[in-house]
């Protein structure tokens, strides 16, 4: 298996990643909406509504954030970098991803520990914390992934000149 091969590996990971996130948007919807239609109607809300829309908010952000990555979906300001060359460009590009894949580690390596240490569960509901803790890490890592792919294709276009 070749670089390609893996690339599309991991690209493919991150989408179903995503996917399995999005799918968690459907039952948040349909608990904030029996929420909303209890506590209205029969001024009953539904106990916990708040925990489990904080859970299935973290699992949705969690594991879209690599997909994200790979269509370029993140905000980013080209305000200074588009008066630049294309040469300086990939160099700025090259250099902010370094210190993303830094950061990333970090937050890979402390969900990780924080997450296999965890032991406390939430007030109300009592769900455990170290899945979401460790799904910190997870995340993390596939965002990781992808941001080494455009390193590595990044490097690819300075290699290439023709592509600046």
């Amino acid at each position: 298996m070749g670089w390609s091969g893996v690339r599309n590996g991991i690209r493919r990971i991150s989408f179903y990643a995503c996917a399995t996130g999005m799918v968690t948007l459907i039952p948040l919807m349909l608990l904030t909406f029996a929420d909303v239609a209890l506590r209205s109607f029969f001024g009953k809300p539904i106990p916990g509504t708040f925990e489990l829309s904080q859970y299935i908010l973290s699992i949705f952000i969690l594991l879209g954030a690599a997909y994200t990555q790979q269509v370029k979906g993140h905000v980013g300001v080209d305000f200074v970098t588009s008066r630049l060359s294309p040469r300086l460009r990939v160099i700025c590009e090259i250099l902010t991803t370094l210190l993303s894949l830094f950061i990333i580690a970090v937050v890979v390596w402390q969900g990780w520990v924080q997450g296999i240490s965890e032991k406390a569960v939430s007030d109300q509901l009592r769900i455990p914390q170290y899945p979401f803790r460790v799904l910190v890490s997870i995340g993390g890592l596939l965002l990781w992934l992808e941001l080494l792919i455009d390193l590595i294709e990044s490097f690819g276009k300075i290699g290439r000149r023709s592509a600046l």
